[in-house]
């Protein structure tokens, strides 16, 4: 009983936290800081995969989107200058 309730809780508050990352992200002017939100962002979702008995995709979607995703990006962010540098 306790942990059904509990259940019922983590899949309400993860894709709330996965909403929250995302607008975050999008928010934010830094693009480091904005990398690191959409892995947060990605981590959460793998979390949800996986507490909906998806390991496989949740699997797919930490190696890929948290670590993959956010390595290219930020060397993408590192090979680029900032505008107060011109």
């Amino acid at each position: 009983m306790v942990e059904n309730l509990l259940i019922d809780i983590v899949h309400a508050v993860v894709p709330i936290l996965v909403v929250i990352t995302s607008v975050v992200a999008i928010y934010l002017k830094d693009l480091l800081a904005a990398t690191i939100a959409v892995a947060a962002m990605s981590l959460l979702l793998s979390l949800e995969f996986y507490i909906l008995q998806a390991p496989d995709v949740a699997i797919a979607e930490a190696g890929v989107g948290a670590c993959l995703t956010t390595a290219i990006l930020i060397i993408a962010i590192r090979a680029t200058r900032r505008m107060e540098e011109v």
